[in-house]
This record gives C-alpha cells, structure tokens and sequence, in this order.
C-alpha cells in the first residue's frame, strides 16, 4: 500500500516540478533567472521533505492531500479561478525576466523566500495538528472538530498560511505584476471558505460551537 502511495506522490511531485518550471522559464527564455531557481527550492525541496515525513508518520493524510476530485460545484470554480490566476503570474514573472518589465531588488527576493519558509513551517504544523485535512471539502467518517493550536486563533489557519505562501511567491520571482495578479487569490479563498463552512456546520458535530468559540476565520481581530 505504501508502495502505490509512495508512486503516486513522486509522480504528482515530478509532474508539479516539470509544470511550474515551465511556466517560469520557459516565458523567460532562459535557464539564467536565478529568482526562478530560488522559487523552485523553496517551494519543492520543503514538499519533498514533508511528503516522506507524512508517508512515514500519517500515510492516510498524505493520501488526503494527493486528492484533487473536488464534489462540491462551487469550489470547482474556485479551483479552476485559482489556476487561471497561478498560470498568468506564473507566465508574467517569466515574461517580465525576458523583456526586462519592472524587477523588485534582489533583497526582496530573499526576503520573500524567508517569509516563505517561515509560512512553509506553520504549514507543516497546521498539517501535525489536523489528520482531518483535504484539499476537498467534504465532512470525512469521524471527523471530529480541533480547537487548539492555531485552531484555537483562527478557524482556518491553513488557508491564512496559504495566501501568506501564494503571496510571496511572486515576490520571490521578483515579479511585482505577479504580485498584483495574486492579490485576488484572498478573495477567492473567502469564497471557498463561506462555502466550506456551511458544508461543515451542516455535517460536522460541535462546528456551530466552535465557531462561537474561535470568531475569526483568517485574520485575528478583522476577519
């Protein structure tokens, strides 16, 4: 079982490496941009990492996580929206590197990637706190509601650190239009949250209270 798992995350990592560095190089037209090199470190030695963590620790939630059959129609149109809005950021930063478009410095880059990592581990510990976690939102057998942690802050912590990674990304690029393209990225996951937390609340026991219990869903003291 470990085996066909361990396959199907390699192939699913492969196929995310070889796609988004297409997408950044390949616009640029050259192997010389070295915030793609950054981007492409940050962002998949941390995900290869943690993918044999899980696959040794919590096999079950790494398989949760391989799992993109989203039932539900509205967050179709969200996931579809978010991919529009990855390739065309994606696409942007590189051209911008081939045509010499406005570049941010390079200590923004740099910077941008610690800001990553640092939301790359609140990530993982968002992932150690909560074996419920998918990449669909459904009610799974069993569920029970966490309450403590960063879910004792906020009621969605993992899409709070999401829009943290997803907005340095472009910055890492050195991409300040990428940047602005992603800034509707927020406003798509606001969608997909009221929508999940009324799929929730409907099928998850003891939700409703502990939306009275923690009162913000991303942002302590505002949303």
């Amino acid at each position: 079982m470990k085996d066909s798992l361990f396959a199907q995350a390699i192939m699913k990592f492969a196929c995310g490496l070889l796609m988004v560095g297409a997408l950044i190089f390949l616009p640029a037209g050259t192997w010389d941009y070295w915030q793609g090199w950054l981007l492409l470190g940050v962002l998949f030695v941390p995900m290869f990492i943690a993918g044999l963590v899980m696959l040794a620790k919590s096999p079950d939630l790494l398989r949760k996580r391989l799992n993109l059959k989203e039932e539900q129609s509205e967050q179709k149109a969200v996931i579809a929206l978010s991919g529009v809005m990855f390739l065309a950021a994606f696409l942007v930063a590189g051209l911008s590197r081939r045509f010499g478009w406005y570049l941010l410095p390079a200590w923004v880059s740099w910077t941008a990637a610690a800001v990553f990592l640092i939301a790359y581990a609140l990530y993982a510990e968002v992932l150690r706190e909560n074996a419920y976690l998918s990449r669909t939102v459904e009610v799974q057998e069993d569920q029970k509601v966490i309450d403590t942690g960063l879910y004792g802050v906020v009621r969605h912590p993992m899409y709070a650190v999401t829009i943290l990674l997803f907005l340095a990304m472009p910055l890492v690029l050195g991409s300040p239009i990428s940047f602005v393209i992603l800034l509707f990225y927020p406003a798509l996951i606001v969608r997909r949250i009221r929508n999940e937390e009324q799929v929730l609340e409907e099928g998850l026991p003891g939700y409703a209270e502990y939306k009275k219990k923690v009162r913000y869903r991303l942002l302590p003291g505002i949303w």
